[in-house]
């Protein structure tokens, strides 16, 4: 395959006739560049009109401020957490330090297209007619003459070269710098949604628990007290001894129910302590001032499809990052047209350590044009690749849109039904309680048999167990909602993050 050529200009631009022949050179790669890339295209993806599961507790009104959600759920234990999770989890601060790189990678970006100025100092000296030494760098010899036993040569001076860009490629390339950093941004808003979210699911999973071990320790005293009275009935002669072993299992039955509720609740507290970035155990007393499920807002304003879309940052995130892959695209195919550099130098040069006086100046300015001529199809290959990433961002963000349609779509009709759930199961559950204590009455009435308040006892408890599942399930459902919606971010918090740009990083 036949080697790379390349077209190159570079010389004193000391006559007007090279001056004229380098400004037709600037003009012809500057002209090249209007055809270095296409301008960025926002994804087009169709959205409905309206949720379809909207009922009469989610209203598709305006959407509501959802920066600060947690607070509708009246609980000051878990905005406490959620707020102190938002400053000190390690996943939240792992998300800071990537929009802080690449910020950094912007401004690098950024200053790779301006001049660059270099200063350079060399020293070289003999002794008799032999080297002695070569150094490189700014030495002590060039403030005092060297010795008459020595001669050399010394040398200082400063370099500028500078690559105008022409063929845009650097442009291109903080364009797409700048789409990655707002979609770092965006990346960093959606990780205080998703760990908003983490802490208040948790939360509510471990309220459940232990609403749930408060269900099975009263009732495992209950069956305790239906124990005794059958033991009392067998001596008696009222009660036989199977009775007395099937009320012994029912209890025990319960009892082993506790130890799983436990491990289950001592673990969720665990991973809240880990969400919120402190050591295991250090929840225990701040946790132990309130044992309830927090309640759900009676009412929800979510506002239309495309309200959520504007208001999830993954989604802002994937349109940034088709515009990242867009300027690439460009950046790419700028590779094809040719490139202008310029350099400017200005030394002093001597035969002694005194660059003062007697010491020549050198100046030269120099111009280069590069033009591909042939590369074996890199850089059409390149643009090849570079296309099929644009697209996959594309598909991506198509994915990203109906992923967060069928979120919310979900959470709403989770919220719903887990609504008419929790009132078939507790009015379920006051009937099973009382069915259980008349079975218990008519019992130690001798009207029934025993079998019937085994069988009242385990139906009251199931339910119980249900309905304190069904709360957290339905206070779980608006969680899963606020974090479909995007609610959980705000451009101050996330602002605080990030920090400034700089004024080369705002131009």
């Amino acid at each position: 395959m036949p080697k790379l050529q390349k077209l190159k200009i570079s010389r004193l631009a000391s006559s007007p006739r090279k001056r004229a022949a380098i400004l037709a050179v600037a003009i012809f790669a500057y002209s090249a560049n209007a055809l270095a890339g296409s301008k960025p295209v926002a994804p087009d993806v169709a959205t409905p009109q309206r949720w379809v599961a909207v009922d009469k507790a989610v209203s598709s009104e305006s959407i509501e401020n959802m920066s600060q959600w947690w607070k509708r759920l009246g609980d000051a234990t878990l905005s406490s957490l959620i707020e102190r999770s938002l400053k000190s989890s390690p996943t939240w601060r792992t998300a800071q330090a990537k929009v802080r790189e690449s910020r950094a990678r912007r401004q690098l970006t950024v200053a790779n297209r301006w001049p660059s100025l270099a200063s350079t100092s060399s020293a070289q000296n003999s002794n008799n007619g032999l080297p002695a030494s070569s150094t490189s760098g700014a030495t002590s010899s060039f403030l005092s003459p060297s010795s008459s036993a020595s001669a050399g040569s010394y040398y200082y001076g400063n370099q500028l070269s500078w690559d105008p860009d022409l063929s845009s490629a650097k442009r291109k390339a903080t364009r797409a710098a700048d789409a990655a950093y707002q979609a770092t941004q965006s990346d960093l808003r959606n990780t205080q949604v998703s760990l908003a979210a983490e802490v208040a699911l948790d939360y509510l999973q471990l309220r459940s628990y232990e609403v749930r071990l408060g269900i099975a320790r009263r009732n495992e005293a209950s069956q305790s007290e239906i124990l005794q009275l059958v033991e009392w009935r067998n001596q008696a002669g009222l009660a036989s001894s199977v009775e007395v072993e099937q009320a012994r299992a029912n209890r025990e039955q319960t009892r082993a129910q506790i130890p799983a509720l436990e491990s289950s609740l001592g673990q969720a507290q665990h991973t809240l302590e880990l969400l919120v970035g402190v050591e295991p155990g250090s929840l225990t007393a701040e946790l132990a001032r309130s044992s309830t499920i927090p309640s759900p807002p009676d009412e929800l304003a979510i506002g239309i499809p495309a309200d959520a879309l504007r208001q999830r940052p993954d989604v802002r995130a994937a349109e940034q990052r088709v515009a990242e892959q867009n300027a690439l695209v460009a950046q790419q195919r700028a590779a094809r047209y040719s490139t202008v550099s310029l350099s400017a130098s200005l030394g002093w040069q001597a035969l002694s350590g005194v660059l003062t006086g007697g010491a020549s100046t050198l100046r030269s300015l120099t111009s280069g044009f590069t033009q591909t001529v042939y590369d074996g199809g890199r850089i059409r290959q390149n643009v090849a690749i570079q296309n099929a990433l644009q697209d996959q961002a594309v598909v991506n963000y198509e994915s990203a849109v109906l992923k967060a349609l069928k979120e919310v779509e979900n959470a709403i009709l989770a919220f719903a039904k887990s609504g008419e759930r929790l009132a078939a199961l507790s009015t379920a559950t006051e009937a099973a309680r009382s069915a259980a204590q008349l079975a218990q009455n008519r019992y130690a009435a001798g009207l029934v048999d025993f079998q019937t308040v085994l069988d009242t006892e385990r139906t009251a408890l199931n339910l119980e167990d249900s309905v304190a599942t069904t709360q957290a399930d339905r206070t779980t459902a608006v969680v899963q909602l606020y974090q479909a919606m995007g609610g959980g971010w705000s451009e101050q918090l996330a602002g605080s993050a990030t920090g400034k740009g700089t004024q080369h990083e705002q131009r």
